[in-house]
Protein backbone atom coordinates (compact mmCIF):
# COMPACT_ATOMS: atom_id res chain seq x y z
CA UNK A 1 0.00 0.00 0.00
CA UNK A 2 1.33 3.36 -1.00
CA UNK A 3 0.28 6.98 -0.70
CA UNK A 4 -1.96 8.55 1.88
CA UNK A 5 -4.26 6.73 4.27
CA UNK A 6 -7.35 7.06 2.07
CA UNK A 7 -5.43 5.85 -0.97
CA UNK A 8 -4.18 2.88 1.02
CA UNK A 9 -7.72 2.06 2.05
CA UNK A 10 -8.86 2.30 -1.59
CA UNK A 11 -6.13 -0.19 -2.58
CA UNK A 12 -7.14 -2.50 0.27
CA UNK A 13 -10.84 -2.23 -0.63
CA UNK A 14 -10.18 -3.04 -4.30
CA UNK A 15 -7.96 -6.05 -3.85
CA UNK A 16 -9.65 -7.55 -0.78
CA UNK A 17 -12.96 -7.48 -2.63
CA UNK A 18 -11.56 -9.04 -5.81
CA UNK A 19 -9.63 -11.88 -4.16
CA UNK A 20 -12.72 -13.34 -2.45
CA UNK A 21 -15.46 -11.70 -4.52
CA UNK A 22 -16.56 -14.82 -6.35
CA UNK A 23 -16.85 -16.85 -3.15
CA UNK A 24 -18.63 -13.99 -1.40
CA UNK A 25 -21.18 -13.75 -4.20
CA UNK A 26 -21.96 -17.46 -3.85
CA UNK A 27 -22.21 -17.14 -0.05
CA UNK A 28 -24.46 -14.05 -0.29
CA UNK A 29 -26.77 -15.53 -2.94
CA UNK A 30 -27.31 -18.89 -1.22
CA UNK A 31 -27.58 -17.17 2.18
CA UNK A 32 -30.23 -14.81 0.83
CA UNK A 33 -32.19 -17.76 -0.56
CA UNK A 34 -31.89 -19.45 2.85
CA UNK A 35 -34.21 -16.86 4.37
CA UNK A 36 -36.90 -18.95 2.64
CA UNK A 37 -35.25 -22.27 3.34
CA UNK A 38 -38.39 -23.93 4.71
CA UNK A 39 -40.51 -22.66 1.82
CA UNK A 40 -37.99 -23.92 -0.75
CA UNK A 41 -37.94 -27.33 0.94
CA UNK A 42 -41.73 -27.49 0.90
CA UNK A 43 -41.82 -26.46 -2.78
CA UNK A 44 -39.32 -29.21 -3.60
CA UNK A 45 -41.56 -31.82 -1.89
CA UNK A 46 -44.92 -31.03 -3.51
CA UNK A 47 -46.44 -34.36 -2.50
CA UNK A 48 -46.43 -33.39 1.19
CA UNK A 49 -48.63 -30.31 1.27
CA UNK A 50 -49.76 -28.62 4.46
CA UNK A 51 -51.38 -30.25 7.50
CA UNK A 52 -52.90 -29.16 10.77
CA UNK A 53 -50.67 -29.22 13.89
CA UNK A 54 -50.74 -32.56 15.69
CA UNK A 55 -51.97 -32.85 19.26
CA UNK A 56 -49.98 -34.29 22.15
CA UNK A 57 -51.48 -37.82 22.00
CA UNK A 58 -50.96 -37.98 18.23
CA UNK A 59 -47.33 -36.89 18.61
CA UNK A 60 -46.79 -39.54 21.30
CA UNK A 61 -48.21 -42.26 19.03
CA UNK A 62 -46.12 -41.06 16.08
CA UNK A 63 -42.96 -41.14 18.23
CA UNK A 64 -43.69 -44.76 19.24
CA UNK A 65 -44.01 -45.71 15.56
CA UNK A 66 -40.70 -44.04 14.78
CA UNK A 67 -38.95 -45.89 17.61
CA UNK A 68 -40.41 -49.20 16.43
CA UNK A 69 -39.04 -48.60 12.93
CA UNK A 70 -35.60 -47.61 14.22
CA UNK A 71 -35.41 -50.58 16.57
CA UNK A 72 -35.92 -52.83 13.53
CA UNK A 73 -33.74 -51.06 10.96
CA UNK A 74 -31.01 -49.39 13.08
CA UNK A 75 -30.66 -51.39 16.31
CA UNK A 76 -26.89 -50.78 16.56
CA UNK A 77 -26.95 -47.03 16.07
CA UNK A 78 -25.79 -45.11 19.14
CA UNK A 79 -28.00 -42.08 18.44
CA UNK A 80 -31.40 -41.79 16.78
CA UNK A 81 -32.78 -38.47 15.53
CA UNK A 82 -36.51 -38.21 14.99
CA UNK A 83 -37.87 -35.09 13.30
CA UNK A 84 -41.45 -34.72 14.48
CA UNK A 85 -44.30 -33.86 12.08
CA UNK A 86 -44.77 -30.13 11.40
CA UNK A 87 -47.59 -28.39 9.48
CA UNK A 88 -45.19 -27.63 6.59
CA UNK A 89 -43.62 -31.14 6.72
CA UNK A 90 -46.21 -33.60 8.07
CA UNK A 91 -43.96 -36.69 8.15
CA UNK A 92 -41.56 -38.33 10.58
CA UNK A 93 -38.00 -37.53 9.48
CA UNK A 94 -35.68 -40.27 10.81
CA UNK A 95 -31.89 -40.09 10.73
CA UNK A 96 -29.21 -42.28 12.29
CA UNK A 97 -25.55 -43.23 12.00
CA UNK A 98 -24.87 -46.94 12.23
CA UNK A 99 -21.16 -46.67 12.98
CA UNK A 100 -17.79 -45.30 11.82
CA UNK A 101 -17.30 -45.71 8.08
CA UNK A 102 -20.90 -46.78 7.48
CA UNK A 103 -23.33 -44.59 5.51
CA UNK A 104 -25.96 -42.81 7.60
CA UNK A 105 -29.60 -43.81 7.39
CA UNK A 106 -32.41 -41.45 6.47
CA UNK A 107 -36.08 -42.17 5.87
CA UNK A 108 -39.49 -40.50 6.06
CA UNK A 109 -42.43 -42.23 7.73
CA UNK A 110 -46.15 -41.64 7.67
CA UNK A 111 -46.88 -40.58 11.28
CA UNK A 112 -50.32 -42.19 11.20
CA UNK A 113 -49.23 -45.67 10.05
CA UNK A 114 -45.44 -45.87 10.57
CA UNK A 115 -44.97 -46.97 6.94
CA UNK A 116 -42.35 -45.36 4.73
CA UNK A 117 -43.81 -42.25 3.12
CA UNK A 118 -43.72 -41.63 -0.63
CA UNK A 119 -41.56 -38.50 -0.46
CA UNK A 120 -39.06 -37.65 -3.16
CA UNK A 121 -35.44 -37.74 -2.07
CA UNK A 122 -34.15 -34.17 -2.06
CA UNK A 123 -32.02 -31.88 0.06
CA UNK A 124 -34.46 -29.03 -0.62
CA UNK A 125 -33.51 -25.68 0.83
CA UNK A 126 -31.06 -27.38 3.20
CA UNK A 127 -28.56 -27.73 0.35
CA UNK A 128 -28.51 -23.96 -0.26
CA UNK A 129 -28.40 -23.32 3.49
CA UNK A 130 -25.39 -25.57 4.07
CA UNK A 131 -23.67 -24.38 0.89
CA UNK A 132 -23.91 -20.88 2.36
CA UNK A 133 -21.36 -21.71 5.08
CA UNK A 134 -19.73 -24.97 3.90
CA UNK A 135 -19.62 -24.64 0.07
CA UNK A 136 -20.59 -28.34 -0.16
CA UNK A 137 -17.11 -29.26 1.04
CA UNK A 138 -15.86 -31.11 4.08
CA UNK A 139 -17.16 -29.03 7.01
CA UNK A 140 -13.68 -28.17 8.30
CA UNK A 141 -12.40 -26.78 5.00
CA UNK A 142 -15.67 -25.24 3.85
CA UNK A 143 -16.26 -23.34 7.07
CA UNK A 144 -12.71 -22.08 7.20
CA UNK A 145 -12.85 -20.82 3.61
CA UNK A 146 -16.16 -19.04 4.21
CA UNK A 147 -14.91 -17.65 7.52
CA UNK A 148 -11.77 -16.20 5.96
CA UNK A 149 -13.85 -14.67 3.16
CA UNK A 150 -16.26 -13.17 5.71
CA UNK A 151 -13.39 -11.63 7.65
CA UNK A 152 -12.01 -10.15 4.43
CA UNK A 153 -15.47 -8.81 3.65
CA UNK A 154 -15.43 -6.98 6.98
CA UNK A 155 -12.14 -5.44 5.90
CA UNK A 156 -13.67 -4.45 2.56
CA UNK A 157 -16.70 -2.89 4.29
CA UNK A 158 -14.64 -0.83 6.75
CA UNK A 159 -12.16 0.29 4.08
CA UNK A 160 -15.10 1.16 1.79
CA UNK A 161 -16.54 3.42 4.50
CA UNK A 162 -13.19 5.18 4.79
CA UNK A 163 -12.87 5.59 1.01
CA UNK A 164 -16.31 7.14 0.48
CA UNK A 165 -16.15 10.81 1.30
CA UNK A 166 -19.70 11.34 0.00
CA UNK A 167 -21.17 8.26 1.65
CA UNK A 168 -24.65 9.74 2.17
CA UNK A 169 -24.77 11.47 -1.21
CA UNK A 170 -23.91 8.14 -2.86
CA UNK A 171 -27.27 6.73 -1.76
CA UNK A 172 -29.05 9.17 -4.08
CA UNK A 173 -26.59 9.06 -7.00
CA UNK A 174 -27.12 6.67 -9.90
CA UNK A 175 -26.20 7.69 -13.43
CA UNK A 176 -27.50 4.79 -15.53
CA UNK A 177 -26.93 6.48 -18.90
CA UNK A 178 -23.27 7.25 -18.34
CA UNK A 179 -20.27 5.10 -19.26
CA UNK A 180 -20.38 1.51 -17.92
CA UNK A 181 -17.75 2.11 -15.28
CA UNK A 182 -19.61 5.13 -13.89
CA UNK A 183 -22.97 3.31 -13.87
CA UNK A 184 -21.51 0.24 -12.16
CA UNK A 185 -19.70 2.42 -9.64
CA UNK A 186 -22.94 4.22 -8.78
CA UNK A 187 -24.80 0.90 -8.48
CA UNK A 188 -21.99 -0.43 -6.26
CA UNK A 189 -22.22 2.63 -4.04
CA UNK A 190 -26.02 2.64 -3.80
CA UNK A 191 -26.23 -1.07 -2.98
CA UNK A 192 -23.37 -0.87 -0.50
CA UNK A 193 -24.44 2.29 1.32
CA UNK A 194 -28.21 1.83 1.33
CA UNK A 195 -27.99 -1.52 3.13
CA UNK A 196 -24.71 -0.82 4.95
CA UNK A 197 -26.07 -1.60 8.47
CA UNK A 198 -27.34 -4.93 7.16
CA UNK A 199 -24.01 -5.71 5.45
CA UNK A 200 -22.06 -5.03 8.65
CA UNK A 201 -24.52 -6.95 10.84
CA UNK A 202 -24.80 -10.02 8.62
CA UNK A 203 -21.03 -10.29 8.07
CA UNK A 204 -20.11 -9.86 11.73
CA UNK A 205 -22.79 -12.20 13.05
CA UNK A 206 -21.86 -14.75 10.38
CA UNK A 207 -18.34 -14.91 11.79
CA UNK A 208 -19.58 -14.94 15.40
CA UNK A 209 -21.92 -17.90 14.85
CA UNK A 210 -18.85 -20.08 14.23
CA UNK A 211 -16.56 -18.31 16.69
CA UNK A 212 -15.81 -21.45 18.72
CA UNK A 213 -14.92 -23.22 15.47
CA UNK A 214 -12.49 -20.52 14.31
CA UNK A 215 -11.04 -19.87 17.78
CA UNK A 216 -11.34 -23.09 19.80
CA UNK A 217 -8.28 -22.53 22.00
CA UNK A 218 -10.16 -21.09 24.98
CA UNK A 219 -12.52 -24.08 25.08
CA UNK A 220 -9.60 -26.44 24.52
CA UNK A 221 -7.64 -24.98 27.43
CA UNK A 222 -10.52 -24.59 29.89
CA UNK A 223 -12.37 -27.83 29.10
CA UNK A 224 -9.45 -29.97 27.88
CA UNK A 225 -10.96 -30.32 24.39
CA UNK A 226 -14.28 -31.54 25.83
CA UNK A 227 -16.56 -29.27 23.80
CA UNK A 228 -19.66 -31.16 24.94
CA UNK A 229 -19.04 -30.01 28.52
CA UNK A 230 -18.64 -26.44 27.29
CA UNK A 231 -21.96 -26.54 25.42
CA UNK A 232 -23.68 -28.16 28.40
CA UNK A 233 -22.36 -25.54 30.82
CA UNK A 234 -23.59 -22.83 28.45
CA UNK A 235 -27.03 -24.54 28.71
CA UNK A 236 -27.23 -25.11 24.95
CA UNK A 237 -27.46 -28.91 25.29
CA UNK A 238 -28.26 -31.32 28.14
CA UNK A 239 -25.31 -32.77 30.03
CA UNK A 240 -23.97 -35.78 28.06
CA UNK A 241 -24.08 -39.16 29.79
CA UNK A 242 -21.51 -41.85 29.14
CA UNK A 243 -22.81 -45.35 28.32
CA UNK A 244 -22.98 -47.60 31.36
CA UNK A 245 -22.41 -50.66 29.13
CA UNK A 246 -25.19 -52.44 30.98
CA UNK A 247 -28.31 -53.43 29.07
CA UNK A 248 -31.63 -52.13 30.34
CA UNK A 249 -35.22 -52.19 29.17
CA UNK A 250 -35.99 -48.76 27.65
CA UNK A 251 -38.99 -46.79 28.82
CA UNK A 252 -41.80 -46.17 26.30
CA UNK A 253 -41.20 -42.94 24.40
CA UNK A 254 -44.86 -41.98 24.01
CA UNK A 255 -45.48 -40.98 27.65
CA UNK A 256 -42.22 -38.99 27.70
CA UNK A 257 -43.33 -37.05 24.62
CA UNK A 258 -46.72 -36.34 26.20
CA UNK A 259 -45.05 -35.02 29.37
CA UNK A 260 -42.64 -32.85 27.40
CA UNK A 261 -45.40 -31.34 25.27
CA UNK A 262 -47.38 -30.52 28.40
CA UNK A 263 -44.38 -28.70 29.92
CA UNK A 264 -43.50 -26.43 26.96
CA UNK A 265 -45.88 -24.32 24.92
CA UNK A 266 -43.71 -24.33 21.77
CA UNK A 267 -44.08 -26.97 19.01
CA UNK A 268 -42.02 -30.13 19.43
CA UNK A 269 -39.39 -30.21 16.65
CA UNK A 270 -37.43 -33.40 17.23
CA UNK A 271 -36.41 -36.19 19.57
CA UNK A 272 -32.88 -37.39 20.17
CA UNK A 273 -32.44 -40.87 21.64
CA UNK A 274 -28.91 -41.62 22.85
CA UNK A 275 -27.62 -45.07 23.97
CA UNK A 276 -31.00 -46.72 23.48
CA UNK A 277 -31.10 -50.00 25.45
CA UNK A 278 -28.29 -48.94 27.80
CA UNK A 279 -28.71 -48.21 31.51
CA UNK A 280 -27.69 -44.59 30.84
CA UNK A 281 -30.03 -44.06 27.89
CA UNK A 282 -31.27 -40.50 27.37
CA UNK A 283 -34.29 -39.11 25.55
CA UNK A 284 -34.11 -35.40 24.66
CA UNK A 285 -37.14 -33.44 23.40
CA UNK A 286 -36.14 -30.31 21.43
CA UNK A 287 -38.73 -27.59 20.86
CA UNK A 288 -38.96 -24.67 18.44
CA UNK A 289 -37.48 -21.42 19.66
CA UNK A 290 -39.93 -19.03 21.33
CA UNK A 291 -40.91 -15.84 19.56
CA UNK A 292 -38.02 -13.38 19.73
CA UNK A 293 -34.63 -12.57 18.29
CA UNK A 294 -32.58 -15.06 20.32
CA UNK A 295 -32.38 -18.55 18.90
CA UNK A 296 -33.04 -20.47 22.11
CA UNK A 297 -34.36 -24.02 21.72
CA UNK A 298 -35.97 -25.32 24.94
CA UNK A 299 -34.80 -28.88 25.59
CA UNK A 300 -36.03 -31.43 28.09
CA UNK A 301 -33.90 -34.48 28.90
CA UNK A 302 -35.40 -37.69 30.36
CA UNK A 303 -33.77 -40.84 31.62
CA UNK A 304 -34.38 -43.39 28.86
CA UNK A 305 -34.93 -46.25 31.33
CA UNK A 306 -36.82 -44.83 34.32
CA UNK A 307 -38.41 -41.89 32.50
CA UNK A 308 -37.26 -39.49 35.23
CA UNK A 309 -36.77 -35.84 34.33
CA UNK A 310 -33.05 -35.03 34.12
CA UNK A 311 -32.71 -31.45 32.89
CA UNK A 312 -34.48 -28.53 31.25
CA UNK A 313 -32.13 -26.54 29.05
CA UNK A 314 -32.26 -23.50 26.77
CA UNK A 315 -34.77 -21.54 28.87
CA UNK A 316 -32.77 -19.24 31.18
CA UNK A 317 -29.41 -18.80 29.48
CA UNK A 318 -26.51 -16.96 31.04
CA UNK A 319 -25.63 -13.52 29.60
CA UNK A 320 -22.78 -14.72 27.37
CA UNK A 321 -24.79 -17.63 25.98
CA UNK A 322 -27.82 -15.37 25.52
CA UNK A 323 -25.70 -12.88 23.58
CA UNK A 324 -24.45 -15.62 21.30
CA UNK A 325 -27.94 -16.96 20.56
CA UNK A 326 -29.16 -13.40 19.93
CA UNK A 327 -26.42 -12.80 17.36
CA UNK A 328 -27.20 -16.15 15.77
CA UNK A 329 -30.87 -15.23 15.65
CA UNK A 330 -30.07 -11.91 14.00
CA UNK A 331 -28.09 -13.71 11.31
CA UNK A 332 -30.71 -16.36 10.54
CA UNK A 333 -33.78 -14.11 11.06
CA UNK A 334 -36.06 -16.92 12.22
CA UNK A 335 -37.87 -14.33 14.32
CA UNK A 336 -38.84 -12.21 11.31
CA UNK A 337 -42.47 -11.79 10.32
CA UNK A 338 -43.24 -11.97 6.55
CA UNK A 339 -42.67 -8.24 5.92
CA UNK A 340 -39.39 -8.15 7.88
CA UNK A 341 -38.23 -11.37 6.23
CA UNK A 342 -38.85 -9.79 2.84
CA UNK A 343 -36.76 -6.79 3.92
CA UNK A 344 -33.91 -9.12 4.95
CA UNK A 345 -34.23 -10.85 1.58
CA UNK A 346 -34.05 -7.55 -0.33
CA UNK A 347 -31.03 -6.45 1.70
CA UNK A 348 -29.41 -9.78 0.88
CA UNK A 349 -30.01 -9.13 -2.81
CA UNK A 350 -28.37 -5.72 -2.39
CA UNK A 351 -25.36 -7.47 -0.85
CA UNK A 352 -25.23 -9.74 -3.91
CA UNK A 353 -25.46 -6.69 -6.20
CA UNK A 354 -22.72 -4.88 -4.27
CA UNK A 355 -20.33 -7.82 -4.59
CA UNK A 356 -21.23 -8.41 -8.24
CA UNK A 357 -20.75 -4.78 -9.30
CA UNK A 358 -17.51 -4.65 -7.32
CA UNK A 359 -15.87 -7.53 -9.16
CA UNK A 360 -17.15 -6.24 -12.52
CA UNK A 361 -15.73 -2.78 -11.76
CA UNK A 362 -12.25 -4.24 -11.37
CA UNK A 363 -12.29 -5.58 -14.94
CA UNK A 364 -13.91 -2.42 -16.36
CA UNK A 365 -11.17 -0.27 -14.85
CA UNK A 366 -8.54 -2.40 -16.62
CA UNK A 367 -10.08 -2.66 -20.08
CA UNK A 368 -7.42 -2.23 -22.78
CA UNK A 369 -7.33 0.87 -24.94
CA UNK A 370 -8.53 0.62 -28.55
CA UNK A 371 -6.03 -1.41 -30.55
CA UNK A 372 -4.64 -3.20 -27.49
CA UNK A 373 -5.42 -6.80 -26.59
CA UNK A 374 -6.66 -7.96 -23.20
CA UNK A 375 -4.04 -9.69 -21.06
CA UNK A 376 -4.65 -13.25 -19.94
CA UNK A 377 -5.42 -12.34 -16.33
CA UNK A 378 -8.13 -9.91 -17.38
CA UNK A 379 -9.74 -12.50 -19.67
CA UNK A 380 -9.77 -14.99 -16.79
CA UNK A 381 -11.33 -12.45 -14.40
CA UNK A 382 -13.99 -11.53 -16.98
CA UNK A 383 -14.88 -15.19 -17.50
CA UNK A 384 -15.05 -15.82 -13.76
CA UNK A 385 -17.29 -12.78 -13.38
CA UNK A 386 -19.76 -14.20 -15.89
CA UNK A 387 -19.49 -17.68 -14.40
CA UNK A 388 -20.24 -16.29 -10.94
CA UNK A 389 -22.79 -13.52 -11.48
CA UNK A 390 -24.75 -15.33 -14.21
CA UNK A 391 -23.54 -18.89 -13.67
CA UNK A 392 -24.58 -19.35 -10.04
CA UNK A 393 -28.21 -18.19 -10.56
CA UNK A 394 -28.33 -20.51 -13.59
CA UNK A 395 -27.08 -23.39 -11.42
CA UNK A 396 -29.74 -22.69 -8.77
CA UNK A 397 -32.42 -22.67 -11.49
CA UNK A 398 -31.11 -26.00 -12.82
CA UNK A 399 -31.24 -27.37 -9.25
CA UNK A 400 -34.92 -26.45 -9.04
CA UNK A 401 -35.54 -27.77 -12.55
CA UNK A 402 -33.90 -31.11 -11.75
CA UNK A 403 -36.22 -31.45 -8.77
CA UNK A 404 -39.20 -31.38 -11.08
CA UNK A 405 -37.83 -33.39 -14.01
CA UNK A 406 -35.86 -36.24 -12.43
CA UNK A 407 -37.86 -39.47 -11.82
CA UNK A 408 -39.28 -39.55 -8.32
CA UNK A 409 -37.95 -43.08 -7.69
CA UNK A 410 -34.43 -42.43 -9.03
CA UNK A 411 -31.84 -43.99 -6.65
CA UNK A 412 -29.70 -41.29 -5.07
CA UNK A 413 -32.03 -38.65 -6.41
CA UNK A 414 -30.87 -35.92 -4.00
CA UNK A 415 -27.28 -36.37 -5.15
CA UNK A 416 -28.35 -36.14 -8.80
CA UNK A 417 -30.00 -32.79 -8.11
CA UNK A 418 -26.77 -31.52 -6.58
CA UNK A 419 -24.75 -32.91 -9.49
CA UNK A 420 -27.02 -31.05 -11.89
CA UNK A 421 -26.36 -27.86 -9.90
CA UNK A 422 -22.58 -28.19 -10.15
CA UNK A 423 -22.65 -29.39 -13.76
CA UNK A 424 -24.60 -26.29 -14.79
CA UNK A 425 -22.26 -24.05 -12.82
CA UNK A 426 -19.15 -25.59 -14.38
CA UNK A 427 -20.56 -25.17 -17.90
CA UNK A 428 -21.52 -21.56 -17.14
CA UNK A 429 -17.98 -20.87 -15.91
CA UNK A 430 -16.17 -22.54 -18.84
CA UNK A 431 -18.21 -21.22 -21.78
CA UNK A 432 -17.21 -17.53 -21.21
CA UNK A 433 -13.57 -18.50 -21.66
CA UNK A 434 -14.30 -19.14 -25.35
CA UNK A 435 -16.66 -16.22 -25.96
CA UNK A 436 -16.10 -12.47 -26.34
CA UNK A 437 -16.82 -10.48 -23.19
CA UNK A 438 -20.09 -8.80 -24.11
CA UNK A 439 -21.47 -11.86 -25.88
CA UNK A 440 -20.62 -14.04 -22.87
CA UNK A 441 -22.55 -11.68 -20.58
CA UNK A 442 -25.51 -11.54 -22.94
CA UNK A 443 -25.69 -15.31 -23.38
CA UNK A 444 -25.20 -15.99 -19.67
CA UNK A 445 -27.93 -13.60 -18.56
CA UNK A 446 -30.29 -14.85 -21.28
CA UNK A 447 -29.67 -18.45 -20.18
CA UNK A 448 -30.65 -17.58 -16.61
CA UNK A 449 -33.86 -15.92 -17.89
CA UNK A 450 -34.79 -19.02 -19.90
CA UNK A 451 -34.00 -21.41 -17.04
CA UNK A 452 -36.05 -19.43 -14.50
CA UNK A 453 -38.99 -19.43 -16.88
CA UNK A 454 -38.51 -23.17 -17.41
CA UNK A 455 -38.71 -23.75 -13.65
CA UNK A 456 -42.11 -22.05 -13.47
CA UNK A 457 -43.34 -23.98 -16.52
CA UNK A 458 -42.10 -27.34 -15.17
CA UNK A 459 -43.77 -26.66 -11.84
CA UNK A 460 -47.10 -25.95 -13.50
CA UNK A 461 -46.90 -29.01 -15.75
CA UNK A 462 -45.67 -31.59 -13.21
CA UNK A 463 -47.55 -30.71 -10.00
CA UNK A 464 -51.19 -31.87 -10.16
CA UNK A 465 -52.16 -29.90 -7.03
CA UNK A 466 -50.86 -26.62 -8.44
CA UNK A 467 -53.43 -23.85 -7.71
CA UNK A 468 -53.55 -22.95 -11.41
CA UNK A 469 -54.58 -26.54 -12.19
CA UNK A 470 -56.78 -27.32 -9.20
CA UNK A 471 -58.80 -24.92 -7.11
CA UNK A 472 -57.71 -24.77 -3.49
CA UNK A 473 -54.07 -25.79 -4.00
CA UNK A 474 -51.16 -24.54 -1.94
CA UNK A 475 -50.53 -20.84 -2.77
CA UNK A 476 -46.81 -21.41 -2.19
CA UNK A 477 -46.51 -22.70 -5.75
CA UNK A 478 -47.99 -19.49 -7.16
CA UNK A 479 -45.66 -17.30 -5.10
CA UNK A 480 -42.63 -19.37 -6.01
CA UNK A 481 -43.46 -19.44 -9.71
CA UNK A 482 -44.19 -15.71 -9.65
CA UNK A 483 -40.76 -15.07 -8.14
CA UNK A 484 -39.09 -17.19 -10.82
CA UNK A 485 -40.98 -15.36 -13.58
CA UNK A 486 -39.97 -12.00 -12.09
CA UNK A 487 -36.33 -13.15 -11.93
CA UNK A 488 -36.61 -14.32 -15.54
CA UNK A 489 -37.88 -10.90 -16.62
CA UNK A 490 -35.09 -9.07 -14.76
CA UNK A 491 -32.37 -11.22 -16.29
CA UNK A 492 -33.96 -10.89 -19.73
CA UNK A 493 -33.94 -7.09 -19.41
CA UNK A 494 -30.30 -7.21 -18.31
CA UNK A 495 -29.38 -9.41 -21.30
CA UNK A 496 -31.19 -7.03 -23.66
CA UNK A 497 -29.40 -4.02 -22.16
CA UNK A 498 -26.02 -5.68 -22.65
CA UNK A 499 -26.84 -6.70 -26.22
CA UNK A 500 -28.08 -3.25 -27.24
CA UNK A 501 -25.53 -1.17 -25.36
CA UNK A 502 -23.58 1.28 -27.53
CA UNK A 503 -20.48 2.83 -26.05
CA UNK A 504 -20.70 6.63 -25.87
CA UNK A 505 -18.59 8.43 -28.42
CA UNK A 506 -15.51 10.16 -27.13
CA UNK A 507 -16.28 13.86 -26.98
CA UNK A 508 -13.79 16.73 -27.22
CA UNK A 509 -13.85 20.02 -25.42
CA UNK A 510 -12.98 22.89 -27.81
CA UNK A 511 -11.72 26.24 -26.58
CA UNK A 512 -13.00 29.15 -28.69
CA UNK A 513 -9.67 31.01 -28.63
CA UNK A 514 -7.50 27.96 -29.15
CA UNK A 515 -6.46 26.36 -32.43
CA UNK A 516 -7.50 22.74 -33.08
CA UNK A 517 -4.08 21.52 -32.03
CA UNK A 518 -4.82 22.42 -28.44
CA UNK A 519 -8.13 20.51 -28.10
CA UNK A 520 -8.09 18.22 -25.08
CA UNK A 521 -10.15 15.01 -24.83
CA UNK A 522 -12.51 14.66 -21.87
CA UNK A 523 -12.59 11.20 -20.26
CA UNK A 524 -15.96 9.47 -20.55
CA UNK A 525 -15.68 7.15 -17.59
CA UNK A 526 -14.50 6.89 -14.06
CA UNK A 527 -13.21 9.43 -11.60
Amino acid sequence: MKGRFRQSMAWLHTWSGLVVGWVLFAVCLTGTASYYRADISRWMRPELGLAAPMSGPDLAAAAERAVTYLATHAPKARTWFIGMPQPEKPVLDLFWRAGPGEPPGHVHLDPATGAEAAVRDTEGGDFLYRFHFELHMAPFWGRWIVGICAMIMLVALVSGIVVHRRIFADVFTFRRDKAPRRSFLDAHNVGGVLALPFHLMITYTGVVTLATFYMPWGVTAAYRSNTQSFFAEAAWIPTPRRPANRPAVPAPVGPLVARAVAMVAEPLERLTLVNRGDANATVVAVFAEPRGIARDHPQIAFDGVSGALLEVRGVDLKPAAKTFTTLTGLHEAHFAAPALRLLFFLCGLMACATVATGIVLWSLARLPRPGEGAFAGLRLVQALNVGSVAGLPAAVAVYFLANRLLPADLPGRAEWEIRAFFAAWIVAALVPLARPGRRAWCEGLAAVAVLCLAVAAADLLTVPQHPLRRFGGDPLFVWFDGTMILASALFAVAARKVARYAAPERRHRTASASPPAFRAPVPTHGP
